[in-house]
């Protein structure tokens, strides 16, 4: 967001007057667009408003200043209108260009068997209740069981339900890479202490851009739905696998009630993840540095531990420590989130 300050006032006026027009909602898409746009700019033109309100309120009760209680505000204001500031600086900073979208979370278990399974499926329960915390809206596309009931992989689309600056990528961006497990698994019968690992990746579902897929790169398969949440369980072959042939990258959907309806979600999730992969080699070939994903499941390349014993949630990349792991396995998720996007807040005001 390097547009001058007026420009950036100038474009959300104008896009207020678009909203209003009737004829603009016709095209839900293009509303949509523009709605997001309009949330991403509102914090700064409240950012704006309220320093210059601050401002005009100092000079204002400077003049008063013989008032002791004039006089007493001013000093109060000398104090708000430098954090103001630092408000406004710190809105006005680059953006991540995804924050306002919604996500596609995958799960893998990794090391760890039938227990990195069981992990899988106890951090898609916390994925779901974040979102349920959240007012947002939460679809597995696809999964494959494991014995125990946990998942060996599974995928879900996460979406809020209004645009908004600060939407779903702005939050579970943080969740990519390998969480480990300690605990005691089920399969353990002398009680001992084992660690395991998943694997969660996260792309931003990417509705307004679209890459170019070649139907000629396309492998597309389908079979018969099985497992939990779909429709259509063992009754027809509506289920989808798609394999794209250049990259090696597989998705499937099968929750939906017809073979086109799961192609469609599918070719949504392929579209997304190779946008994502486009846009990271593009960031490596021009050296810029990027915090990746780990894609490879080894438990020893962590971001985060779950250390049942101890009822203790450790996020290694940032120091964040908690002993709270019931709740943050319940969904509440924020304060560890909000640890994360404080460091990567610090980082981009220092020019990191």
């Amino acid at each position: 967001m390097n547009q001058p300050l007026d420009a950036l006032l100038a474009e959300h006026a104008d896009l207020e007057k678009q909203l209003a027009d009737p004829a603009v909602h016709a095209d839900q898409a293009g509303a949509r667009k523009l709605g997001k746009r309009y949330a991403e700019l509102g914090p700064i033109v409240r950012a704006v408003r309220d320093l210059d309100q601050a401002r005009e309120d100092l000079e204002a009760a400077t003049e008063l200043a013989e008032d002791e209680a004039f006089a007493a505000e001013a000093e109060e204001l000398k104090v708000r209108i430098p954090q103001l500031e630092a408000r406004l600086t710190e809105l006005l900073l680059p953006r991540d260009p995804h924050d306002s979208s919604d996500v596609l979370l995958e799960i893998k278990s990794g090391e760890g068997g039938e227990e990195s399974a069981l992990f899988a499926g106890d951090l898609l329960r916390m994925y779901l209740r974040y979102a349920e915390r959240h007012g947002w809206k939460a679809e597995v596309l696809d999964g494959t069981d494991s014995d125990l009931g946990g998942f060996k992989d599974v995928t879900v689309a996460i979406k809020s339900k209004v645009p908004t600056a600060d939407g779903v990528w702005s939050r579970l961006k943080f969740e990519g890479g390998v969480h480990r497990v300690q605990r005691v698994p089920v399969t353990e019968s002398q009680g001992r202490i084992h660690t395991s690992a998943a694997g969660v990746l996260v792309f931003p579902e990417t509705e307004d851009v679209e890459v170019e897929i070649d139907e000629k790169d396309l492998r597309v398969d389908v079979f018969r739905s099985s497992g939990k949440g779909g429709q259509s369980v063992n009754t027809t072959d509506s289920a989808v696998r798609i394999t794209h042939l250049p990259t090696g990258i597989v998705v499937s959907c099968q929750n939906e009630r017809s073979q086109l309806q799961n192609k469609a979600r599918a070719m949504v999730v392929l579209q997304s993840r190779l946008v994502a992969l486009a846009e990271e080699q593009a960031q490596q070939d021009a050296s810029n540095a990027r915090k990746t994903q780990i894609r490879t499941v080894d438990r020893s390349e962590r971001v985060r531990t779950y250390n049942f014993p101890e009822s203790r949630i450790s996020d290694h990349r940032v120091g964040y420590k908690a002993h709270n792991l019931d709740q943050v396995l319940d969904g509440d998720l924020d304060a560890v989130l909000d640890a994360l996007a404080t460091a990567d807040r610090a980082e981009r005001l220092a020019g990191g």
